[in-house]
């Protein structure tokens, strides 16, 4: 598994794992992040995401976006 920050924009990817603490897992789950769930990463820029999930687009910084793994 990679950290989704290693993707590239226009890549799809199935979301494998949500790290860290339990707030944190909580978090992504309301953005809207699920494990086994497919994204879209719009852009990448050094690490901070815009991502496609569902009908909507998220923003997160590096350290946020390193936690979700595909």
């Amino acid at each position: 598994m990679m950290p989704i920050t290693m993707a590239k924009p226009g890549e799809r990817v199935q979301v494998k794992r949500l790290a860290g603490k339990d707030e944190v897992r909580r978090h992504l789950n309301e953005l809207g992040l699920v494990e086994g769930d497919y994204v879209t990463v719009i852009q990448n820029n050094n690490g901070n995401l815009i991502m496609q999930v569902k009908d909507g687009r998220i923003a997160l910084d590096e350290k946020l976006a390193m936690r979700i793994q595909f």
